[in-house]
């Protein structure tokens, strides 16, 4: 097959004799977007708000993905954040935070503000490596997910 380069009228005639119709994509005018100040005033799906540690394997993902599918799509849909060690990390306001690991609480700690974390549900899990092996932590996950289920179905703290 030769390659030949022909004009766009050529392509269209030759097309309109094929019999295709050729598409043209419209211009759209857009309306101009509102940038969000930051990532906390987005609303959370669910209020529920899971934050991971920094570097997570793909195996501990995959048992944190399918512990939150088995509660339901509530917690299927949560937010799931990176912690960092840095006071830029954003987290979203929610109802009820799952943190997993203390180097994790403690920089959610440092970066939600005082009136959000007294209003909110924190559960704090052992680390998705640990969860991963041992049966005491996934014991502990799995009521700590129990406990948080309750308080997001009641609206408050529990």
């Amino acid at each position: 097959m030769s390659a030949m380069v022909a004009s766009p009228g050529h392509r269209d005639r030759v097309l309109r004799a094929l019999g295709v119709m050729p598409w043209r994509l419209r211009a759209v005018a857009s309306a101009p977007v509102e940038p969000v100040a930051s990532m906390a005033e987005l609303p959370v799906q669910g209020g529920v708000v899971v934050v991971l540690p920094p570097g997570c394997a793909v195996r501990e993902l995959d048992l944190i993905g399918r512990v939150l599918c088995a509660f339901g799509p509530q917690f299927a849909r949560a937010a799931r954040v990176e912690a960092t060690a840095s006071e830029t990390m954003q987290v979203p306001h929610a109802r009820a935070y799952l943190v997993f690991g203390q180097a994790q609480a403690h920089a959610l700690g440092r970066v939600l503000p005082a009136d959000v974390m007294r209003d909110a549900h924190i559960v704090l899990a052992d680390a998705p490596a640990d969860v991963l092996g041992q049966a005491a932590s996934k014991r502990r996950l799995w009521h700590a997910l129990r406990s948080m289920r309750r308080a997001v179905a009641t609206g408050g703290t529990a």
